[in-house]
């Protein structure tokens, strides 16, 4: 059993930047795909970005935050990060963070819902124009 506990989002203008944290528990932080997705009011919840297990070497992005977010994962604090830069109104959404294990439902970085094993309760980020 994995809990994650994600914590960073708030309120922020257009163009601004927040960094969400995901902290997890469990023995082998190292060993789980990490992702984040994102709900906005009426949509579904949708991939973000996702990481590789052990040294993060492969990293994935939705088309629409490719050059603006980051994701990284420090195995040492069992923790997984998204750097979030030149937010947009179309940004707001609840994200959440992810974490799944190889071979239980998918055997690389989680881009479906389906293929997440554990979720966090989620964060609210809000960008205003």
């Amino acid at each position: 059993q994995v809990q994650l506990v994600e914590s960073g989002g708030g309120l922020v203008q257009a163009g601004g930047s927040l960094r969400l944290s995901c902290a997890a528990s469990g023995r082998t932080f190292s060993n789980y795909f990490m992702a984040w997705f994102r709900q906005a009011p009426g949509k579904e919840r949708e991939f973000v970005a996702g990481i590789s297990r052990s040294g993060g070497s492969t990293k994935k992005y939705v088309d629409s935050v490719k050059d603006r977010f980051a994701i990284s994962r420090d195995n040492a604090k069992n923790t997984v990060y998204l750097q979030m830069n030149s937010l947009k109104p179309e940004d707001t959404a609840v994200y959440y963070c992810a974490a799944a294990e190889y071979g239980r439902r998918t055997y690389t970085i989680p881009e479906r819902v389906y293929e997440v094993d554990w979720w966090g309760q989620g964060t609210q980020v809000t960008v205003s124009s």
